[in-house]
Order: structure tokens, then C-alpha cells, then sequence
């Protein structure tokens, strides 16, 4: 009784999923909701939903971790390739998981081997600053006679 009103409130936002519910969904073989979440969880439940996806073996569901390989957070993007390499459907998406690696690691390479930035000099005679300058032509004009 209470789980399809727990998820009704998982879809309308108002709870969140944990561990131990996407469990449940991927013993009772429950697909669509790890879809669901995959698509719209938060970004702790998106990477549990896509191993949960792969371990139910739902080959229906590799469009969706195809878009999972995109997204902003590493960890989810790491757990659809993951899946996608456990489902193994065919050499297309063997080669979308190798292309994705290599760019990971020569994205990770380039930014390991860039050259660092040459620190900025600083100035030695701040009291040249304009502000000072003033200040001392100021001080010049009051110690000049007064006409």
C-alpha cells in the first residue's frame, strides 16, 4: 500500500530515494522506476540507478544510460558507462564506452601537463602608487608660500 504512494512522492519531488528502495526496485525487477530515477534523481541515486539497471540486465534502458554519459556529475557518468560495458550490446556501444574513456584520460593528461601559470611580479615600490603621488605633490603645495 505504502510503496506506490512512495513513489508517487518520489516523482512529484517531495521524497527522495535511498539505497536501500533502488534495492528493492532492482530485486522486484522494477525497471521503470530506476528509469525514472536514472533520468531524474538527484545526483547520490543517478549513478545507484544506472549499476541497478545493468544488474537487472534491461537492455530497453541503454538509450537512457547512452545520455548518461554526458552528464555534469563524473560519478554518473562513470556508473552509465559501467553499465553500458555490463550490458555489452553490440560494437557500436563499445565504441561510444572507449571513446569516452580516452577523451576522460586526455582531458585528465592535458590537465595534468599544463604548464603553470608564471606568477605575477609584484611591485616593489608600491609607494609610487598614484595615491601617493598625490598625497606627496599635496604636501609640496602646503609648504610652498601662500601668495
Amino acid at each position: 500500500m505504502f510503496r506506490p504512494i512512495s513513489f508517487l512522492l518520489i516523482k512529484l519531488k517531495w521524497l527522495k530515494p535511498n539505497q536501500n528502495t533502488i534495492n528493492r526496485w532492482k530485486y522486484n525487477n522494477e525497471s521503470e522506476k530506476l528509469r525514472f530515477i536514472l533520468q531524474h534523481g538527484n545526483y547520490k541515486t543517478r549513478p545507484l540507478a544506472a549499476t541497478a539497471l545493468a544488474e537487472i540486465n534491461d537492455r530497453s534502458s541503454i538509450p537512457l544510460l547512452l545520455l548518461a554519459i554526458h552528464d555534469n556529475i563524473h560519478h554518473v557518468s562513470i556508473a552509465a558507462l559501467n553499465a553500458l560495458e555490463i550490458l555489452d550490446v553490440d560494437m557500436e556501444t563499445s565504441k561510444i564506452i572507449n571513446r569516452k574513456r580516452f577523451h576522460w584520460v586526455k582531458l585528465f593528461n592535458d590537465k595534468k601537463n599544463k604548464s603553470p601559470k608564471p606568477k605575477k611580479k609584484s611591485n616593489i615600490y608600491r609607494w609610487e602608487r598614484a595615491s601617493k603621488k598625490s598625497f606627496d605633490l599635496v604636501k609640496e603645495r602646503l609648504n610652498r608660500p601662500i601668495r
